[in-house]
C-alpha cells in the first residue's frame, strides 16, 4: 500500500498553489491546509486579494476623495492587511508571493491561474444560500466552474 501511495505522488507535482484570501478570519481557518500541502508538495504559494472595484457598481458622485483615490486606499489598506497575514501566520512557508488587485474576484483568480503557472486552487467558500446566493453569487462556484486546474474548496464554517 505504502510502494502504491509513493508512486502516485511521484506523478503529482504541485509547484505552486494559489490561495485567494478575504483577509478574515476564515482565511487564517484554511491556512493550516494551505501550508500542509505546501510543505508535502514543496511547493510556493501565492496570496491573492482582490479588492473590489468600485467602479463597477457605476460612476458614483463622491465629492471628496475622488472615487479612484478611494480605490487606491483600499489597495494600499488591502496590501498593508496582506503583510500582517504574511508575519503573523506564514513564517513556516518562505516561499510566499503576494498578489492584490482590483477587479472582479473570480475573474481575478482566474487571471492569475493561467498568468502565475498555477497548479492547485485552495479556494474557501462562504456558503451563502437563498437570496443573498441570487444577488452575490459565488465566487467559489464559479472558478470551480471555469478553472483549469484541481480545486480544493473549503467551508470554513464547517472546521472544527
Amino acid at each position: 500500500m505504502e510502494k502504491e501511495r509513493e508512486r502516485v505522488e511521484a506523478t503529482i507535482k504541485i509547484e505552486k498553489i494559489l490561495f485567494p484570501v478575504d483577509l478574515t478570519e476564515n482565511s487564517s481557518k484554511l491556512l493550516p491546509y494551505v501550508l500542509s500541502l505546501s510543505e508535502k508538495y514543496d511547493s510556493s504559494v501565492v496570496l491573492l486579494h482582490v479588492v473590489q472595484d468600485l467602479n463597477k457598481w457605476g460612476k458614483l458622485y463622491v465629492p471628496h476623495p475622488s472615487m479612484d483615490k478611494f480605490q487606491k486606499e483600499a489597495i494600499e489598506a488591502a496590501k498593508k492587511a496582506m503583510q500582517i497575514v504574511c508575519d503573523n501566520q506564514l513564517q513556516r512557508c518562505p516561499n510566499f508571493q503576494k498578489i492584490v488587485v482590483s477587479g472582479d474576484a473570480a475573474d481575478e483568480i482566474l487571471k492569475v491561474i493561467a498568468s502565475e503557472g498555477i497548479d492547485l486552487l485552495i479556494i474557501g467558500t462562504h456558503g451563502r444560500k437563498g437570496l443573498e446566493h441570487v444577488i452575490f453569487g459565488s465566487v467559489a462556484e464559479k472558478v470551480v466552474k471555469n478553472a483549469p486546474i484541481p480545486v480544493l474548496s473549503i467551508n470554513p464554517y464547517k472546521l472544527k
